[in-house]
């Protein structure tokens, strides 16, 4: 490997003399490589380029040569990394969608959304092609793209078709439908985009570049899909709009039936329903504090195949477990090997470390600097195990020429450091910001203060059913075949909360618009949740679906962090869709009565002008509401 490899590292008993390379049958020896300087996101794995030249030598020695390792396993049973392709992916969630929309429309409208989506992400895909010019951008980013840029693309225009036709059965001319549906369902996607876009934020501001590159990306799918649906969609509704809507089967003159009905039942029984929905979040929720952040353990990745093989040999050899996940120590200097040898001495008898080892090679001393292997008892794949990094450290303290410690351990301990340190400053910020974004959206103080809490919520259950479904394995076995993964990958919660905390802002958005709409129009905080929900119930559930058949799509990847991050997307839009917005928001709306549309005087005047009319300031909360006889 070492000849056939340039800029790759080989450690083994060849290069050390050191027995612990060995099993301690005597009958397997094993070495660990190190693969040459991480370039580009499309680098060929290491294990793949390293199979061919193991087999060769398999071939002429006649010995049993196998490879394993965590980035080998990550891959799955066969050792594909690709899994399906991306317009494989994106055609299945497509094709998930158009059913759902077949279901809303009942008409050829349905096609229309797949259009406004299918130029959305294309457009989305030149946006992130002129970033890559200017900062490099992981190749995860194509598929959230696709994926998410399908759902939000679908969603928004969903809210816009679904209002112009309402607003036609209404009696008026096609013109005036389309004006009329692009100053309010228009007005409410602008809002719910600036949401998304402001929770993305936390992807941007955080010091890794995986994550910023992510959170690009991500920004622009928003943004991207709704200056679409302002500009396409309108032209397309106002010239052929009325010819595609055809047969006309479903009518949008009346609010559905079955939703109304269902408002009517929240608003008689808020006390009810906000009890029954609080306790079923707080039961999903109580799993979240148990989590634990760092990769997932090898036990997880995979399940058959030879890479797990090899890992068992090694295993039934008394080889430490932490060979999956070695450190290494560098050390710079006049005498760099001297300083090597030192710290090998010093990590003797450091609890959690299997052994260390300074190759006597080329290799690992090169311009004045060496490195030594480090080999530790477990793996270091969460912050329990990869306390050993700290104990590390302290040995080494005061060693000549010690730069640092590097491997998964460390990067654990790091990215910990690095970004959930200041995480909770950034949610509370980009809560703040998203408050006063949905102040002037609704003209209201507590409607944006009980959609931000709400949110919240909604993300805590979303982690609380990570931990249970994947940490804990409750699931995860039966359905993906994944055993325990023992903790979330560090990466994963971040990303979670920036894209599930916008895109559910989005179905309150869309059910709080329509209810303020109604109270401007009727005075009735009943009749605003009647109707609201009447008409937002069937458009928010099949945009969620929309969303969860996305999301299912991007599950069918192989990697286990893939899955994980899908699984968690999908059901915490449908938690959000089901419990909180179908449950909670009318409970809550009813609970709260006319304290829900109150404004101070003075802000009222300080804000920038919404669609929604000013509301004069509330003099008592008990001064009786409007209500007016609803059919």
């Amino acid at each position: 490997v070492a000849q056939g490899l340039p800029g790759f590292r080989v450690i083994s008993t060849a290069n050390t003399d050191d027995p612990r390379f060995v099993t301690k049958d005597g009958r397997t020896a094993y070495g660990i490589v190190v693969e040459k300087k991480f370039l580009s996101f499309t680098q060929e794995p290491s294990f793949k380029l390293v199979k061919p030249v193991v087999a060769a030598q398999e071939k002429a020695t006649g010995f049993d040569i196998a490879t394993t390792g965590y980035f080998e396993l990550s891959a799955g049973d066969s050792g594909d990394t690709s899994g399906p392709s991306l317009l494989a992916e994106t055609l299945f969630g497509a094709a998930g969608a158009l059913i759902i929309l077949i279901f809303v429309f009942a008409s050829f409208l349905a096609l229309i959304p797949l259009l406004i989506a299918m130029v959305s992400i294309l457009s989305t895909f030149l946006c992130v092609l002129a970033v890559t010019y200017l900062t490099d951008v992981s190749f995860v980013v194509q598929f959230l793209i696709a994926l998410v840029g399908l759902g939000v693309a679908i969603d928004y225009s969903l809210l816009i078709v679904n209002r112009w036709r309402e607003e036609r059965a209404h009696g008026r001319d096609n013109h005036d439908a389309v004006v009329e549906a692009v100053r309010t369902a228009g007005h409410t996607v602008m809002a719910s985009a600036g949401t998304v876009a402001i929770s993305l934020l936390a992807l941007i501001v955080v010091p890794v570049p995986l994550l910023r590159s992510m959170g690009i990306g991500g920004l622009l799918i928003p943004l991207v899909s709704t200056a679409v649906c302002l500009t396409l969609l309108p032209a397309i509704l106002g010239s052929i709009g009325p010819k595609v809507d055809w047969p006309r089967v479903r009518h949008e003159h009346k609010a559905s039936r079955a939703w109304s009905g269902w408002a009517r039942l929240i608003a008689k029984r808020r006390w009810l329903a906000a009890g029954i929905g609080l306790a079923i979040l707080g039961l999903i929720i109580a799993p979240v504090f148990g989590i634990k952040v760092g990769v997932p353990r090898t036990e997880a990745l995979a399940n058959h195949g030879p890479a797990v093989d090899a890992l068992a040999t090694l295993h039934d050899g008394g080889v430490p477990h932490g060979v999956v996940t070695p450190l290494e120590v560098l050390v710079r200097g006049a005498d760099a090997p001297a300083g090597a040898r030192q710290v090998v001495d010093r990590l003797r008898g450091v609890e959690g470390v299997a052994f260390a080892a300074f190759p006597d090679d080329p290799t690992w001393t090169k311009d004045g600097t060496a490195i030594v292997e480090v080999i530790p008892v477990n793996e270091t794949v969460d912050l329990a195990e990869a306390a050993v990094v700290d104990r590390m450290r302290k040995a080494i303290d005061g060693v000549p020429g010690v730069v640092g410690v590097a491997g998964t351990g460390a990067t654990v301990r790091d990215y910990t450091d690095a970004v959930f340190k200041r995480f909770p400053l950034v949610m509370g910020l980009i809560a703040l910001v998203t408050f006063l974004l949905l102040v002037r959206a609704f003209r209201s103080l507590l409607l944006p203060l009980k959609a931000v809490v709400l949110n919240v919520l909604s993300v805590a259950a979303t982690f609380g059913f990570v931990v249970y479904f994947w940490q804990h394995g409750h699931g995860s076995k039966a359905i993906f075949d994944i055993v325990p993964t023992g903790a979330i990958t560090f990466w994963v919660p971040v990303v979670i909360f920036g894209f599930l905390f916008g895109l559910s802002m989005d179905y309150e958005v869309f059910i709080l618009s329509r209810m303020r709409e109604e109270y401007d129009r009727t005075g009735s905080t009943r009749a605003a949740v009647v109707e609201g929900l009447g008409r937002t119930g069937r458009v928010v559930t099949c945009a969620a679906l929309i969303l969860f058949m996305a999301f299912i799509a991007l599950a069918a990847s192989p990697g286990t962090d893939v899955k994980v991050l899908a699984t968690a997307l999908g059901v915490g839009i449908l938690l959000d869709a089901t419990i909180v917005r179908a449950l909670m928001v009318p409970a809550l709306v009813s609970l709260f009565g006319r304290w829900n549309w109150w404004l101070p005087a003075w802000l009222d005047r300080v804000l920038p002008a919404s669609v929604h009319a000013p509301h004069p300031h509330l003099p008592s909360p008990a001064q009786p509401e409007r209500e007016p006889a609803l059919a």
